[in-house]
Parts: structure tokens; C-alpha cells; sequence
């Protein structure tokens, strides 16, 4: 009898980021098990194994996400050298990203858990507090940008964030409906051209 090969070893980390693909593309309900052991090249056991359950998996392929295509917003308003450019510099770059033809379209963030039953609220609680947490980072750099003098004085960073924030996401969803990057960009130059608007103080 021919000897048995060695079984090929499990790559956990690659079969993690082609659940995250699968999970962006599809979203978390109707992501089946069959979907997730086929794509990772695994069976039900050892998807178990490694990662606990379908949650579990979610759960880590957010953290991936988080680490990897998700730092685009992050990068931006840090390297800025003013709050206005590192706003502008996240629209764009997401928008790009949003597009790119290699990847899922839109944001998994966004788009992955908007809507979950009731067992798995969890999951939705999961998107909602990363969501808000794209909302603070903005109305950190804003915050940044007041105390070194690039945005006025007097600016509502909560609204003026939020205001981002909400453009930043219906960019995942117009991107995930099919409009096209430069239509997509088109609108990141409509949203930056209320700059001036929004960050002036009442009565100038």
C-alpha cells in the first residue's frame, strides 16, 4: 500500500482573511458555513476548532480588517499636516479603497452587520461601536486641528465629525450600489466644500 502524504497544514491566517472577504462581499447573516469552509478550504470541525464558532470568526476577521484595509481613514487624518487635508485625505483614500476592483466593494465596517436578528445583535452592537469609533477619530484630529490653530476656534467638533463620519459611510454604500469612483469622488469635493460653512463661528 503507497504510504499516505502529509496532510497540508492549516494556514489559519490565510483562511482567516478569505473569511474576511467573504463576510465583506456578503455580509454576516447571509454568509453560510458552506460559503466559510469552502472559501477557507477547511470542514466544519476544524472551522470550529480554530475559531470557536461563526461569530468567532466574524469577530476576528473585523479585527483584520481593522488592522488592514481599515487603517485607511486612521493613516489619513494622522499624517495630515492640517485637520481640513486629513478629512479630505480619508474620503479620498476610502473612496479608492471603496472601488478598488481587487476587493469586495464599500467598507465591511459598514456594510457587513447593518440590519441582524435578534440572536445576533451582538454582531451588530460589534459594526455600530467601530462605526462610532470612525466618528471620534475624526472629531479627535478636529479637536487636534483647533488646539494648533488650523480649524477656527468656536467649531462644533461633534457635528462637524459627525457630518464626515455620515458622508464617509454613504460613500461605502454608493460604492457598494455600482456608482462609479470619479462620481464617488465627485462627491468628497462637494462634502469638503462645506468646510468653510461648517467651521465658522456664529455670527461671522
Amino acid at each position: 500500500m503507497a504510504a499516505r502524504g502529509r496532510p497540508r497544514a492549516f494556514d489559519r491566517d490565510a483562511a482567516l482573511e478569505r473569511a474576511m472577504h467573504i463576510f465583506w462581499e456578503r455580509g454576516y447573516e447571509a454568509t453560510t458555513l458552506t460559503d466559510l469552509t469552502e472559501a477557507m478550504g477547511i470542514r466544519p470541525p476544524s472551522l470550529y476548532a480554530a475559531f470557536g464558532s461563526k461569530e468567532g470568526l466574524f469577530r476576528e476577521a473585523v479585527e483584520l480588517y481593522g488592522r488592514t484595509d481599515g487603517t485607511v481613514s486612521r493613516e489619513a487624518l494622522a499624517e495630515a499636516p492640517t485637520a481640513r487635508e486629513g478629512v479630505h485625505g480619508a474620503l479620498r483614500c476610502n473612496v479608492i479603497g471603496y472601488t478598488d476592483p481587487a476587493k469586495p466593494r464599500g467598507c465591511m465596517i459598514v456594510l457587513a452587520a447593518t440590519n441582524c436578528t435578534p440572536e445576533n445583535e451582538g454582531v451588530r452592537t460589534l459594526l455600530a461601536e467601530s462605526r462610532r469609533a470612525t466618528e471620534r477619530m475624526f472629531r479627535e484630529r478636529l479637536e487636534r486641528g483647533i488646539a494648533e490653530g488650523d480649524v477656527p476656534a468656536g467649531t462644533d467638533s461633534g457635528t462637524l465629525a459627525a457630518f464626515y463620519a455620515t458622508v464617509l459611510f454613504g460613500l461605502s454604500v454608493q460604492a457598494k450600489d455600482g456608482v462609479s469612483r470619479d462620481e464617488l469622488l465627485g462627491v468628497v469635493e462637494a462634502a469638503l466644500a462645506a468646510w468653510d460653512t461648517l467651521t465658522a463661528s456664529p455670527g461671522r
